[in-house]
């Protein structure tokens, strides 16, 4: 069996799977049933009309495509399925997430454009116009809503201006967003969005799903070169209310409570307002410690997770198992900022008292460690309005 070294019920600051809460860990225990009786139509039903509620601005144009499995295949269903075989996309990366679906349609044999970025700078958006305006038989733009290597929202608005006026589709990964960032499906020239139950939703993982605008499944033929993650045929079947294949029929069950109790507690906007208190006061304690951030201060963060840069002096691994005898896990960079810095989120049921236990905890790991404390002004995590 496996156990944790924390003596304490562990609060998972990673960026997904969450900290559950009663209602949705209940849900879990519900009945078991089979996938092709009418109980289960009717749960698919209610979770694909839950899932455009959501965005009250999707319902007229869009659908829900539930997919078991993790976000990652809901990604790579929507760029592999919407991308034509013979199609062109700009992928416009600045992580790890945006590379990721570079190689997922490179995988399927498609071409690729890409307008790449450092990892810690804003999307290239000036390269992401060369592309537009330069390149022919371009078929559909591809970007990251919340790019999770470094925890920055990027600006979806500008790149979606730039997708309406060269009139390319956008496919966005907001694997890290839905339920928790804006996201405008008509001004950004949406086509569709992935997402997944484990993050914002604060669901379970094993469902994830993609909006896709209707049309797309009328005007044209599916660019799958996967049998399982054609979404073409996810849709026909859905239509009926029906899974072409075993779907995880109790995460199903979790993700419909968490849907349900998003809308109980005041929808995305409110869930996007207690997520920014949080890392607010996760990045305002760090700073008072003298724990730089990893972006700029005047960078706008998304309010789901924030990285810093692990101080001289200590290391990521010893920090992580100090923390989680503490009770918090928290996550480790990726690629080129491996053991340089760690990422703290803020999904789950979390509340300011965890966070404030948190940041004891992180001052008591500093002093182990002889890491100064240094008095910091006030700083804004968000100083301008994003909506």
């Amino acid at each position: 069996m496996p156990t944790t070294h924390s003596k304490v019920p562990l609060k998972l600051l990673n960026p997904g799977p969450v900290t559950l809460t009663r209602r949705v860990r209940e849900a879990l225990l519900r009945e078991d049933i089979c996938h092709r009786e009418a109980e289960f139509s009717a749960l698919l039903a209610e979770i694909r009309a839950r899932l455009i509620s959501v965005y009250p601005q999707a319902a007229n144009e869009f659908t829900a495509i539930v997919l078991t499995g993790s976000g990652t295949a809901a990604v790579e269903a929507m760029v592999g399925s919407l991308v034509p075989k013979k199609g062109h996309a700009l992928v416009v990366a600045n992580g790890v997430y945006g590379e990721r679906m570079a190689a997922m349609l490179e995988a399927e044999g498609k071409t690729v454009h890409l307008a790449r970025a450092e990892w810690t700078e804003p999307m290239n958006l000036a390269a992401a116009e060369h592309i537009l305006a330069n390149e022919q038989g371009i078929t559909h733009a591809v970007a990251v809503h919340v790019e999770t290597t470094t925890g920055r929202l990027n600006d979806l608005p500008a790149l979606g201006a730039l997708c309406k006026r060269y009139e390319v589709p956008l496919l966005l990964d907001s694997v890290s967003a839905f339920g928790a960032e804006k996201i405008d499906f008509e001004n950004w020239n949406l086509e569709a969005c992935a997402g997944t139950s484990y993050k914002c939703l604060h669901g379970v993982p094993g469902a994830s799903f993609v909006l896709v605008r209707k049309t797309a499944f009328t005007t044209r033929k599916s660019g799958a070169a996967s049998f399982y993650l054609n979404l073409f045929r996810h849709y026909a079947e859905q239509q009926r209310n029906s899974s072409p294949f075993t779907p995880a029929v109790h995460t199903y069950y979790a993700l419909n409570e968490a849907l349900q109790e998003l809308a109980d507690t005041g929808g995305w906007r409110s869930r996007r307002a207690h997520y920014r208190e949080l890392t607010r006061q996760i990045f305002e304690g760090l700073r008072g410690q003298g724990v730089e951030p990893l972006l700029d201060l005047d960078t706008p963060s998304s309010s789901v997770l924030t990285a810093y840069r692990v101080p001289r002096g200590c290391d990521y691994v010893s920090l992580h198992d100090f923390l989680k005898e503490s009770g918090f896990v928290i996550y480790a960079g990726q690629g080129k900022f491996a053991g340089e810095i760690f990422r703290i989120a803020v999904m789950g049921a979390l509340n300011s008292l965890d966070i404030e236990r948190l940041l004891t905890v992180t001052e008591q790991y500093w002093a182990t460690k002889s890491v100064p404390s240094q008095e910091s002004p006030t700083l804004s995590l968000y100083p301008r309005n994003t909506d």
